[in-house]
């Protein structure tokens, strides 16, 4: 099993172009697997960490509801935003500068075959971090990703997930809130749910910019011990 995981920061990039290249990724991925079964043959796979930030975007996972975007094409354009219907599971997400968002294209074969386990692994990998910055990060029952908060009325979403995976080939991921401009999330129901408000690391802690560097080396430091990976790093590409 090959532990080995390759960091790629892409930087500011289009959603729709770090899809493709997820997809072209994915199925790399897939195709070594398949011709392993046809030659009974075990030829390594490889596995990938994208970070990346986003231009302004409204994505709607595959079960998700249109309504709960709250604006049209005209208000899309006024406020320089994209919206895609996407192939990963959950509901709206929106994701813009200063936001963390990871890919991680794995082939658990090489961790363990649960998603459910790679889902809260994810999870307390944001949660770890959030408390190195004196955060208490949990779980809401029945709602993915990571909250403030919790049974509150002041519980509040600052981590969202979504993912994709065939084969144990996963794709997609989640976005951290870090130095957002949370005004955006008010075009939308945050991930379908009534009642809850996000916020961002910068808010929490009352700093105006947070270094995301600092804070993409967090995530990765529990992301190795999580996954029991093997982190190499690529410069930006």
């Amino acid at each position: 099993m090959n532990k080995e995981v390759v960091i790629q920061d892409l930087g500011l990039k289009d959603y729709q172009e770090t899809w493709d290249y997820q997809e072209t990724l994915f199925s790399e991925i897939l195709t070594i697997k398949s011709a392993n079964r046809k030659e009974h043959v075990q030829r390594s796979t490889p596995n990938l960490f994208l970070f990346v930030e986003h231009p302004h975007v409204y994505t709607l996972g595959k079960s998700g509801d249109f309504d709960n975007l709250l604006i049209d094409e005209k208000k899309l354009e006024e406020i320089g935003a994209q919206f895609y219907k996407i192939n990963r599971g959950g509901d709206i997400t929106y994701h813009g500068p200063g936001q963390i968002v990871g890919y991680p294209i794995l082939d658990l074969e090489n961790f363990f075959t649960d998603i459910h386990k790679y889902l809260r692994y994810l999870e307390e990998m944001v949660i770890l971090t959030l408390a190195d910055y004196g955060l208490k990060g949990e779980r809401s029952k029945g709602e993915t990703g990571v909250w403030l908060d919790v049974g509150t009325p002041f519980a509040r979403k600052i981590c969202a997930m979504g993912v994709r995976a065939s084969r144990w080939v996963t794709m997609h991921g989640f976005a951290f809130n870090v130095n957002t401009n949370l005004g955006y999330f008010d075009h939308m129901i945050p991930c379908g749910i009534r009642g809850k408000s996000v916020t961002s690391l910068n808010v929490e802690l009352g700093i105006p910019l947070m270094n995301m560097e600092e804070v993409k080396g967090k995530l990765l430091q529990h992301f190795a011990s999580l996954f029991g990976a093997v982190i190499q790093t690529e410069s930006k590409v």
